[in-house]
């Protein structure tokens, strides 16, 4: 544990923002998982209509640095891929 005071005050902002990130990360997950279940069945109008929200949750995360840039590309790029297929 750490004793001086500015160490202390880092370990409880580190705690409090890797919560932040992992709640933000499984939104994120849920939300890819969903959308592919979505492609995979078929449904392109529900499709259609959720792909702008997980495209801009993906964007979030990789300006919080939770995705490194270049994921975040092959994602999206994936995602509409599905799209045309």
């Amino acid at each position: 544990m750490p004793i001086i005071k500015a160490a202390i005050k880092h370990l409880r902002q580190s705690e409090k923002h890797r919560k932040a990130n992992r709640l933000f990360k499984e939104k994120l997950k849920t939300a890819i998982k969903d959308i592919v279940k979505l492609a995979k069945d078929k449904n392109k109008s529900e499709y259609e209509k959720r792909l702008p929200e997980v495209v801009s949750l993906i964007d979030k995360a990789a300006k919080k640095n939770l995705l490194h840039k270049n994921n975040a590309a092959r994602k999206k790029s994936a995602l509409s891929r599905f799209l045309k297929a």
